[in-house]
């Protein structure tokens, strides 16, 4: 195995972006390796604070794998080091949600949909990142259980997760096919969810002429029962024929990890029998083994 295949993408472009990423902090990278994670700041940035969402978009966009914001994004949080962006976390609200804790649980759930750190990081940031994020979630929402996706497309393992003692569901997560689109190359690659969302359903409406109504939608479900049933036949088709316009490959399934955290025992016993009943292969022998699968430790896909 080569070097280069024994680390993922974000190590490699850490250490292309190091140089430009010291210059920019006003650090030496001898000053850098004596920055500590206790010398962080956390913070969680609320959607109203303007500049700091563009700030987080621009860090997505320059340090992590996807290079964009993912759809539905709830919660952001962020380190800082000297008033420099060190790490950010983005949470959203998941496309399928996970049932391993029972149907009637999935409102439950948080995504951790990107998550990154500045090339001189100090060591660690990401996990602790990642934990002070999901005590702030559990401190002051209703959100007890968060699930996350290493890609192996970016030789990922999901490492940090690991450390941080997440479940491990095993692979054969995410979607099966990604989807481009030559009249719109900015995008990029992206799953086939898109072609369901409600922005999309609406952009069709508009190209048909069709008038949306404002009932149709509840959240992010698009209600068609509500619409009449010409209307919604228009706009699935509209739909599909998009979806067939557009060049389509073949993804690598990725890992998917869980961690559950709850206010109190009682609440996070009642959650673990649900996770047990729900999936037997996930309960250990003895108490002493985490929960979940045994971690993978081989990059690529299985």
């Amino acid at each position: 195995m080569t070097e280069l295949a024994k680390t993922c993408w974000q190590h490699q472009v850490k250490q292309k972006n190091l140089k430009e990423d010291l210059r920019k902090a006003k650090l030496t990278k001898d000053r850098a390796s004596k920055i500590r994670v206790n010398h962080l700041q956390f913070e969680y940035v609320d959607k109203t604070d303007i500049q700091k969402c563009i700030d987080i978009k621009k860090f997505i966009e320059r340090h992590e794998w996807l290079g964009k914001m993912p759809a539905r994004p709830t919660h952001r949080f962020i380190a800082t080091y000297r008033s420099h962006i060190v790490g950010v976390v983005v949470m959203a609200t998941p496309y399928a949600f996970t049932t391993v804790f029972g149907k009637e649980n999935s409102h439950l759930e948080k995504l951790i949909a990107r998550g990154a750190t500045i090339s001189w990081a100090p060591k660690n940031t990401g996990s602790w990142l990642i934990m002070n994020s999901i005590n702030w979630m559990v401190k002051n929402t209703e959100f007890r259980f968060f699930s996350g996706y290493s890609d192996t497309a970016a030789n990922e393992l999901g490492t940090i997760y690991q450390a941080c003692g997440f479940y491990y569901l095993g692979q054969g997560s995410g979607t099966k096919n990604e989807y481009y689109d030559p009249d719109n190359p900015q995008r990029g690659w992206f799953s086939d969810r898109l072609f369901r969302k409600t922005g999309q359903y609406k952009k069709y409406a508009k190209e048909l002429g069709i008038k949306w109504d404002p009932k149709w939608v509840r959240g992010y479900t698009v209600l068609w029962y509500l619409m009449p049933i010409k209307v919604a036949d228009q706009l699935r088709k509209a739909s599909k024929d998009y979806q067939n316009r557009c060049l389509k490959r073949k993804v690598q399934r990725k890992h998917k990890y869980t961690y559950l955290k709850c206010p109190t025992k009682s609440e996070t016993r009642r959650l673990l029998r649900k996770f047990y009943a729900q999936n037997p292969k996930f309960k250990p022998e003895t108490k002493s083994i985490r929960p979940g699968l045994p971690y993978p430790k081989e990059r690529g896909v299985k």
